[in-house]
């Protein structure tokens, strides 16, 4: 195949990057205060707005293609999973997970019997809300529980977050740039025709230049294995979730998750900035619970 010319989107580039410092320095400073009593109760409320403002773009995402999906019940189950992260700990779990899926199924199902105008597309409509609560439920939701991790080291949960965080950010910025330049072989040409097999390599040459950046800063703990494993790991199922969300997307004719509503500057929807995340987070969880033994 013929190497096309390398585009890179300067302009949009620069806005991209501006955003994300200003994110950066607000994230950064939340997780240096990790140990401070208020601090699960701040990344709570960070990781609930994620969660209203993705529930938003699957509605949206929905109602392109002709669904009524319902934003209210979805917004509710989603943060009852997010909820139920938070307050559970130990032997703890006050609102244990089948009481956040029966109330869920009781505000979902019977609800839209009440009140959505569209019944004759109830089946569609209803499984994207129950989707949507579970897509953004679970995958912010163990984002909290990484948070709220106490081992060894001091603020555990924040060194866990943040290599939660670069890990991804590097794979992801890795893969634009050798994408841009050398990618040739299509990866997924019927769901994102820009994404290339050299690209998805270059996205797991960044994850793992990032894990060695976090075993040699804040993870110290971590041994070669865990670097490898873990950019691997981490690498694999972030790009599978971005392919996935893309899926999601190209079904719904848009561009951005969005959809037409509220963006980020240079960053789209919210959806299109944590779908690797979404993934990562139960991922990084499993392995330090299994492998580490952390609860």
């Amino acid at each position: 195949m013929e190497r096309t010319t390398p585009k890179v989107d300067t302009r949009n580039m620069t806005v991209r990057v501006t955003t994300a410092l200003v994110f950066g320095v607000f994230f950064f400073s939340l997780l240096w205060f990790g140990d401070a009593p208020w601090a699960p109760w701040a990344y709570l409320a960070v990781m609930a707005l994620a969660t209203i403002m993705g529930i938003r773009e699957m509605t949206l995402l929905g109602r392109a293609r002709g669904f009524n999906p319902s934003l209210v019940a979805g917004t509710l189950v989603a943060l009852g999973i997010i909820v139920h992260f938070f307050l559970a700990s130990g032997n703890r779990d006050p609102l244990p997970l089948w009481l956040v899926f029966a109330g869920g199924a009781l505000v979902i199902h019977f609800g839209a019997l009440f009140f959505d105008p569209k019944l004759e597309e109830a089946l569609p409509s209803q499984a994207i809300t129950w989707l949507g609560a579970l897509y953004l439920g679970f995958g912010l939701g163990f984002q909290l529980k990484l948070f709220m991790l106490q081992g060894t080291l001091s603020r555990t949960g924040s060194r866990l977050i943040l290599a939660l965080f670069i890990i991804t950010w590097f794979g992801d910025t890795a893969a634009y740039f050798v994408g841009s330049y050398f990618g040739r072989r299509k990866l997924a040409p019927k769901v994102s025709p820009k994404k290339s097999w050299e690209g998805a390599f270059g996205n797991l040459l960044g994850n793992l230049i990032g894990a060695f950046l976090m075993k040699a800063t804040v993870c110290t703990e971590w041994t070669l294995v865990d670097v490898v494993a873990l950019a691997l790991l981490l690498g694999t199922v972030g790009q599978l979730g971005d392919l996935v969300e893309s899926t999601w997307k190209r079904s719904a004719g848009v561009k951005d998750s969005n959809a037409g509503g509220v963006a980020i500057p240079g960053h789209g929807g919210m959806l299109d900035r944590v779908d690797s995340l979404v993934f990562a987070a139960p991922v990084l969880f499993a392995y330090v619970h299994f492998v580490h033994g952390f609860n």
